[in-house]
């Protein structure tokens, strides 16, 4: 019987981690921002794809739920959201979303919404859509950067203010669109810890935006979603993220660090809690270092030592295997960094 056991558990640990994705648009418009757009013919193709290759589109809340809830998710479900509330989301993507019936999340900062102007939806565009069913969602209460600490403050001053600013923006959405999901999608990704913990006693699901599939062991505070606007727009970019899967992996102590200086992070430890991948096939890589030499120290753990250091702005490691159970997919995870310049001082925006 024990040794049944053993068996049983070794299997499930094994098995595929089957998993949800959400992808991340800002505009779909020709005459926008490229590195934050998606023209509308282009969107139309990922729908398309979508259709076409039997993913199901999901609300985002169901996926959200199921997490909470620790019930198995249906492998290929996609939720589709969007940050900053602009216009050409209602004129360009609504109508192909309603062709297509699929279900959409937008990021809105009540603060930008209250100027009135031309580029962004109103309270009352905003209003009938959530009647319809579209989820509007926090993005903070003027996209500022949550973890910039940039007027001189305590520490502890600057926290008040942004919590409570974050809370403000999630009371005025309940008042202008009658719901209060308390998702937070953080402004240009960036996060920290401190924050998480915020997230998760308050009861918020926060967003990110490194890379990566969703799954049961997702971490609530910051669940990953795949940008797919340009210059990752393309079909076979899309492909590859709508089949990934989601990673089990642990990062603890300076590990889970996210605001770092030039030249403090040599390393990265990782625990990963799946085997359904062979190691050599496991392979990460550093935004401006490309790949890294990874060492296994047992069936579960692994160091790599970084090639060089990470440069000022926001970085990822990408770390991917091929699933050795389901062929042509791959695990994905994504670590962030926001990393200041050697003084010490933030890097634009």
């Amino acid at each position: 019987m024990r040794f049944l056991l053993v068996a049983l558990l070794i299997f499930l640990v094994s098995m595929p981690c089957l998993g949800a994705v959400i992808l991340q648009y800002h505009h779909v418009s020709d005459d926008t921002p490229e590195n934050t757009s998606i023209t509308p013919a282009q969107f139309k193709a990922h729908l398309e794809y979508l259709k076409e290759n039997d993913f199901t589109v999901v609300p985002l809340s169901q996926t959200i739920e199921k997490i909470k809830k620790n019930q198995k998710l249906t492998d290929k479900t996609v939720a589709i959201t969007f940050d900053d509330a602009y216009i050409d989301i209602l004129n360009n993507a609504t109508p192909l979303l309603e062709q297509f019936d699929y279900p959409y999340t937008i990021f809105v900062n009540p603060g930008i919404i209250d100027l009135n102007l031309s580029s962004n939806l109103s309270w009352a565009q905003l209003k009938t859509l959530a009647n319809k069913g579209v989820i509007i969602a926090n993005h903070g209460y003027e996209h500022n950067s949550i973890i910039r600490n940039t007027n001189n403050l305590s520490e502890q001053e600057w926290f008040a203010k942004e919590t409570a600013l974050l809370l403000k923006a999630e009371a005025i959405i309940k008042e202008k669109t009658g719901l209060s999901w308390q998702y937070y999608a953080y402004p240009y990704g960036e996060y920290n810890p401190k924050i998480q913990k915020w997230v998760q006693d308050n009861k918020f699901v926060a967003f990110s935006q490194q890379s990566g599939a969703v799954g049961l062991s997702t971490d609530l505070t910051s669940v990953p979603r795949f940008p797919a606007s340009m210059p990752y727009d393309d079909i076979d970019s899309l492909r590859d993220k709508l089949n990934s899967l989601p990673f089990t992996i642990t990062l603890e102590g300076e590990n889970a660090e996210t605001i770092v200086r030039h030249k403090q992070v040599t390393k990265l430890d990782l625990t990963i809690n799946i085997t359904d991948f062979n190691n050599l096939d496991f392979n990460c890589y550093i935004s401006g270092l490309g790949k890294q030499k990874i060492k296994w120290l047992d069936e579960n753990h692994l160091t790599m030592t970084l090639n060089g250091y990470i440069s000022s702005g926001r970085v990822r490691c990408n770390c991917t295997a091929a699933s050795i159970s389901k062929p042509g997919r791959f695990y994905w995870y994504s670590k962030p960094w926001f990393v200041l310049k050697e003084d010490g001082e933030w890097y634009p925006l």
